[in-house]
């Protein structure tokens, strides 16, 4: 490794600053409607424009959309190309930032870091090591990660599944899906909408993330198809077994990793499938000091005080082969985006070894 000089250890260092002040716009921007307002405005709008219909100071509204255009959040429209004039969204920042429902929406990203559950409380705590769990966090946190969690949803339905063989047409044909760690619920409504023929199941130990989720599965006409079970991964019990089970950004919070595999396995009708879509924590320092990488270091102030940390994804390879599951495979989603996938062993696969064995066994007798 290259010893960088003292101006380019310089630059790094203002590259981070920068990259706080596009942070702080871009979350600012998205809590006050400006992003939002920009990108329905249907035509570029100078800072007067844009503070008017936002009942904003004007001149506070300008030094935003400077700092915006800093960022490439922003650009200009219009023929003037100073730092005064009609600003618009930069190409695609709308999608990205606004749209729950695309695959690359990090938009809740933005917001989400900057609620106290991650640097402020873990700051205020470095002296005692406090920890808390998801009945400490506010409202406000639970929303936000159900918002940043949406789009590894979005990333499973549209690709993910598709990739399994045989899965996407056992859902088609409808079957029992529990989402175990379901939050708030997004993902439940997603996946009824997706098959309707499926019925689902929803697990967490936050009860009232599960009431959000009960609300939200009715408002979305889907609650009588989901049951919701209240309680740690390391001991629930489903009403019927399933043929697929997920966890999402969500099994490296267990208490007990090996307990819940157990239980999903134990879960899971002969042949089922499970699921876990997880952030690909780097295990190396050049992965580490990747942007993904720096991004997943971030989440780990949150994951540390509820005593926990992100983990490789090639860790639950190991997992799964020690409770039983057939060959792991995985696919990469998106930088931040791993899923791991195997399956119980099919009946069919038991009563054949079954039958293979029994002569065996006959010929072995005295």
């Amino acid at each position: 490794m290259t010893t960088p000089t003292l101006g380019e250890q310089a630059s790094a260092l203002l590259t981070h600053v920068a990259g706080f002040v596009a942070h702080r716009t871009i979350a600012m921007g998205l809590r006050n409607g400006l992003i939002g307002t920009l990108s329905v405005a249907g035509r570029p709008l100078s800072a007067d424009e844009l503070a008017d219909r936002l009942h904003l100071d004007p001149f506070y509204v300008a030094v935003w959309c400077r700092a915006a255009l800093a960022a490439g959040v922003c650009d200009r429209g219009g023929a003037d190309a100073g730092l005064g004039g009609r600003y618009e969204l930069a190409a695609h920042v709308g999608t990205l930032l606004l749209d729950a429902g695309h695959p690359g929406y990090a938009g809740g990203v933005f917001t989400v870091l900057e609620l106290p559950e991650v640097f402020d409380r873990f700051e205020g705590s470095l002296t005692d090591g406090a920890r808390m769990w998801w009945d400490d966090c506010s409202p406000a946190w639970i929303e936000g990660v159900a918002g940043t969690g949406a789009p590894f949803y979005t990333r499973l339905l549209a690709s993910g599944f598709a990739q399994i063989t045989g899965l996407a047409e056992r859902l088609d044909a409808g079957c029992v899906v529990a989402d175990i760690a379901c939050g708030s619920g997004a993902g439940l409504v997603r996946l009824a909408a997706a098959y309707p023929r499926c019925t689902l199941v929803g697990v967490d130990g936050d009860r009232h993330s599960l009431e959000l989720a009960a609300r939200r599965c009715d408002d979305a006409g889907v609650g009588d198809r989901c049951t919701l079970v209240h309680g740690p991964l390391e001991e629930f019990t489903l009403p019927e077994p399933a043929t697929l089970v997920i966890n999402n950004i969500s099994m490296h919070e267990c208490r007990d990793i090996d307990r819940v595999a157990e239980n999903v396995r134990r879960s899971l009708e002969p042949g089922g499938w499970f699921v876990i879509s997880d952030f690909p924590f780097p295990d190396s320092v050049e992965q580490l000091r990747s942007v993904p990488g720096r991004v997943m270091a971030g989440i780990q102030f949150f994951e540390a005080q509820i005593d926990d940390q992100l983990l490789p994804r090639q860790c639950y390879d190991d997992l799964l082969r020690r409770h039983g599951f057939g060959d792991p495979a995985s696919m990469q989603l998106s930088p931040v985006h791993a899923v791991t996938y195997a399956r119980t062993v099919p009946a069919s696969v038991t009563s054949a070894s079954a039958t293979a064995q029994a002569p065996a066994m006959a010929h072995s007798q005295p």
